[in-house]
Order: C-alpha cells, then sequence, then structure tokens
C-alpha cells in the first residue's frame, strides 16, 4: 500500500514527498539551513516534469549528480537502464541504496551510487552515461559541467536545473549582456537552450533565488588547430576586462596590444571589438591564429607572462581540469551543500573576489580556481 505521502506511479516507483524528505533528514540529521544553501526538491510535478523533459530512452545510462534524498533518482530509475549517481556527501550517498531498497526494490540493481565531487571526477564505473540529468549545486554549477563534458565524451545529451541568473547566462548568445566565459566554453561541447522555469515553492525550504531548467546536446567543436585549452585561454583573457577591446584585453596574453592586434588581424577579427561579440567559432580562430604564430618561431609568439592566477589569495591551478575565468567570482566550494540533485538545489554563489587586471593566462593554459563561482 502507497503511504499517502508519496504518488503512486503506474509503471515506476513511489515518489518521495514533503513528509517523507522532512522523515529521511530527520533520521540522517540532516537539518537545511539558508546558510548552507540546502534546499530539498520535494515536489512531485517538478521531477515528472523533469524526466519527462530529459527525453529518456530505455536503454540510457543516466548521470545523476547531487542526488540527495533520491527524490529524482526514484523516478529516473524507472525511465532509464541505469542511474550513476554522484553524490560528494558520504551521509547521503551511503543512504541512498537503503531508500530505494525501501522503495523502489526491483529496481535497486540499476542503481550505482558513486561518492565523490562532480567537478573533479576523471571516470566513472561502469557503462559510460548517455544522458546528464541532474539538480546542479549553485554554486559549482559551470565547474561540473565543464568538467563532466570534457571528461565524459559518452554524454549526448542532458536537462539540470540550476539557479535563473546561471541558466540565463549558459544560454545566452555573442553580443548580448549575459553573454560571458561560461556560455563561451559552453558552448564548446554542446548546445544549450532555456527549457522553463522552476518556482521556489518546489524546494524545502524555500529558497530565496528562482531556478530554472537548461537542456543541451553535445555539438561538435569548431574546426580548428588550436587545443581546447588554447581555446579556452584566450576566451578567459577576453573577458577578464570584458568592457575592454580585444586589442587591449589580449595584451598580456600576447605579450603587447600590437602582438594582440596583429593575431586578431590575422584570425579575420576586428581589434576594436569585445570579447562578448565573439562566437565560440571565432575564439578557436583567434587562439588557431596565436597556435600558428608560435609554430613559426619564438619572435612570433605571444609573450610570456604569469601562468597562474589568484583568487581570493589561493594561487589557481593553470593545468586543472577545465574550469571558469578570471571574470568569474569564487566562491567557496568546501562545505558540501547536501542532497543537490533531487535533494538540495543550493544557493547562489555569494561576493567574491574576482582576480584583478593582467591575471590573464598565457595561451595553452586554462585555470580552474580551487573555489568557484559564476561570472
Amino acid at each position: 500500500m502507497t503511504h499517502p505521502d508519496q504518488a503512486a506511479e503506474p509503471d515506476g516507483p513511489a515518489l518521495l514527498g514533503p513528509a517523507k524528505i522532512r522523515q529521511l533528514a530527520a533520521r540522517l540529521g540532516v537539518r537545511p539551513t539558508k546558510r548552507l544553501g540546502q534546499n530539498f526538491v520535494i515536489d512531485h510535478g517538478t521531477v515528472r516534469r523533469i524526466v519527462g523533459l530529459a527525453g529518456l530512452r530505455s536503454s540510457d545510462v543516466v548521470l545523476e549528480v547531487g542526488p540527495g534524498f533520491g527524490s529524482l533518482t526514484l523516478p529516473l530509475l524507472g525511465a532509464a537502464r541505469r542511474v550513476i549517481a554522484v553524490e560528494m556527501d558520504p551521509v547521503l550517498a551511503a543512504a541512498l541504496p537503503g531508500t530505494v531498497a525501501e522503495h523502489a526494490p526491483a529496481l535497486a540493481a540499476r542503481l550505482e551510487v558513486v561518492t565523490a565531487d562532480a567537478a573533479r571526477i576523471r571516470e566513472l564505473p561502469g557503462e559510460p552515461p548517455t544522458v546528464l540529468v541532474a539538480n546542479l549545486p549553485y554554486n559549482a554549477t559551470v565547474p561540473v559541467l565543464l568538467n563532466v563534458l570534457a571528461r565524459l565524451q559518452s554524454l549526448r545529451a542532458g536537462l539540470v536545473m540550476v539557479q535563473a541568473e546561471v541558466g540565463a547566462r549558459m544560454c545566452a548568445p555573442p553580443g548580448s549582456r549575459a553573454y560571458g566565459v561560461s556560455s563561451a566554453k559552453l558552448a564548446w561541447f554542446a548546445q544549450m537552450r532555456p527549457a522553463g522555469p522552476v518556482p521556489r515553492t518546489v524546494f524545502w525550504p524555500v529558497p530565496g533565488v528562482d531556478s530554472c531548467l537548461v537542456s543541451f546536446t553535445r555539438t561538435d567543436p569548431p574546426p580548428t588547430s588550436a587545443s581546447r585549452e588554447q581555446v579556452f585561454a584566450v576566451i578567459d583573457a577576453a573577458f577578464g576586462q570584458r568592457r575592454k577591446t580585444l586589442r587591449a584585453a589580449l595584451a598580456s596574453w600576447a605579450g603587447s596590444a600590437q602582438e594582440a592586434e596583429r593575431l586578431v588581424r590575422a584570425a579575420g577579427l576586428d581589434p576594436g571589438a569585445r570579447g562578448e561579440a565573439l562566437s565560440i567559432a571565432e575564439f578557436a580562430r583567434l587562439a588557431q591564429a596565436a597556435a600558428d604564430s608560435r609554430a613559426q618561431g619564438p619572435a612570433a609568439a605571444p609573450g610570456r607572462h604569469r601562468s597562474g592566477l589568484r583568487t581570493g589569495g589561493a594561487k589557481l591551478r593553470p593545468d586543472a581540469t577545465p574550469g571558469l575565468g578570471p571574470g568569474e567570482r569564487p566562491v567557496s566550494w568546501r562545505a558540501p551543500a547536501r542532497g543537490v540533485a533531487g535533494g538540495s538545489g543550493g544557493s547562489p554563489p555569494g561576493p567574491g573576489q574576482s582576480p584583478g587586471p593582467g591575471q590573464s593566462p598565457r595561451p595553452g593554459q586554462s585555470p580552474r580556481p580551487a573555489q568557484y563561482g559564476e561570472p
């Protein structure tokens, strides 16, 4: 018999409701607070909507980041062949298999739980995932997406719930006010599309920000002989001083303003334009112009400069996995936000320190901060 707090699905497991989620939270000692950004999805309609919009096939292997208590995990198990749930909170990760065994015993074998930070994973056990479906942590949305898209080539599509402001940046086209580092780097991997708003009332407790759904389809990178790291380095430099022209913004990256202008013209672009006007294909052409110049000899190559940025007092690692650029605000990612996907929606990044002028990486480098945030 289905508990009154659970919605019985015709062809799947019962869904977790508000009372059941609060019961699980009390049993595990999880006390959601606004300070920690813990907001758990409690609305049946929202998780049904997410699974429906994801367009899953019965043969799909789903990657869910931050499953939390399992609100979204349960319907995903009913729609896909396998679910790999990546949860960085060890308490929630340990509890998830038991929740699935209790509410969907016939589907328990389809679940694989990995205790890890999705922004740093390099590989996953078993068959590679084909679709990402998740309620991403708001203070690490873009680093998570960049990492999984770079590391997991098997991902063909996805649907993610994110902070509304972040979602607007993810989908922003060149030339728009919201277009920035996140927009350009994500466009290297996929086409991002808005998939609708999410009201605050679907969370417990109710957060102070709006949310939205973003869908994506993987696309081929633009044709270029430059590496992804080289292209991302140009993006970082161009948006490090986004109100300046390419000639000025790329001066440190290229070695001088004159060299920056020469490379921009070699790519067929206007040195008087700003980085916010360039598409990912144009950034790729600019990176290729620099790579071609470097191949011609040291005299023609962009100049040397500092190889690391500084954010919040911590030196960044230029050789880390794909991440955010110098125009993006750092936010501490040391304390996990519990139960993100199907659990807590997280909270928006707080104020941080942006890297100062002249802190652009040299071509070939794409630093990822030890602390994350949005541009």
